[in-house]
């Protein structure tokens, strides 16, 4: 699997790229690291209101799978979800340890 890193100066068209590169792929979801947390990129653990269950809910990551996740503003993503997506990134696996799921 391949990882890709567009690095340059405001206004370069790196975010452009990401669109248009969005547009060739089958399967591609894009998010921003702005807005985005390690749990909202790799999945996160919810109750059902109504029968009080525990469901997992996929992240932008895993919703992605054999497919392409573009992330803009990466540099503004917190170091915490930083590390939370190196797993994905490097092992092309998304480890569940929470909630006793």
């Amino acid at each position: 699997d391949i990882n890709i890193l567009l690095v340059g100066d405001p206004s370069t068209a790196k975010s452009q790229l990401l669109r248009s590169a969005m547009t060739i792929a089958p399967l591609a979801v894009s998010t921003t690291g702005k807005g985005s947390s390690g749990v909202g990129l790799t999945a996160a653990v919810t109750s059902d209101p109504d029968t009080n269950e525990r469901r997992l809910e996929a992240g932008a990551m895993v919703l992605a799978d054999r497919g392409l996740v573009c992330v803009d503003e990466f540099d503004k993503m917190g170091e915490n979800d930083r590390v939370a997506i190196h797993e994905a990134m490097e092992q092309q696996t998304v480890t569940i340890a929470k909630a006793g799921i």
